[in-house]
């Protein structure tokens, strides 16, 4: 699954490459995008700013508030539940990314191998968007099975890749329509094992 992806452009690049609106208002974000935090989503036809993840609400033993727990990943299996929903029938998402990462090796010393589309400066994800209480606009990755892709010596899922032409039928189509696109990247990868720790 995945829980840090890299994006290296800025609002208004990834405006121009989607033919967005960049409605991001200048706001910064770091080139590591981690649950929780910030990132740049194509939706309605605007690049906005929103948090990686659906707020979970939780409670403790006692029945008092916990911080949320942001739901940064949707199995495409899970897209007709109720937490999943109402964001996969009304309000579908691209997410802008560089690359995605996955952490391989023993627990405790895992490395960070990154998976990208060769020579592309960006691509998109499928995603889902709604309004929390919690955070405001916030999104999700939807993910898939990678059987069948380069990425399956990774990971056993992947994010749902979208070719350009597919991009305004994810966003658009019916969700049976959007659910047939939700397969894994066919297409070659680039995938860069590193010595980087998972977590820094």
């Amino acid at each position: 699954m995945c829980n840090l992806y890299r994006m290296t452009k800025n609002a208004s690049e990834v405006a121009a490459w989607f033919d967005a609106v960049d409605a991001a208002q200048g706001a910064n974000f770091g080139e590591e995008v981690y649950p929780g935090y910030p990132g740049l989503v194509v939706a309605e036809g605007e690049v906005r700013p929103m948090t990686w993840g659906f707020p979970l609400v939780r409670q403790g033993k006692q029945g008092q508030p916990l911080k949320p727990k942001p739901v940064n990943n949707a199995r495409t299996d899970k897209l007709g539940t109720f937490f999943w929903r109402y964001a996969f029938e009304e309000r579908r998402c691209l997410i802008p990314l560089t690359a995605w990462a996955e952490a391989e090796g023993p627990k405790g010393h895992m490395t960070r191998t990154w998976l990208s589309l060769p020579g592309a400066p960006m691509f998109a994800a499928a995603g889902v968007w709604r309004h929390s209480e919690e955070w405001g606009a916030c999104y999700s990755m939807v993910m898939t099975d990678s059987a069948g892709s380069a990425a399956a010596d990774v990971h056993t899922r992947m994010p749902v890749l979208l070719a350009p032409e597919n991009q305004p039928r994810w966003i658009a189509a019916t969700p049976n329509e959007a659910l047939a696109l939700c397969r894994a990247w066919e297409g070659p990868l680039t995938i860069d094992r590193t010595n980087e720790s998972w977590r820094r």
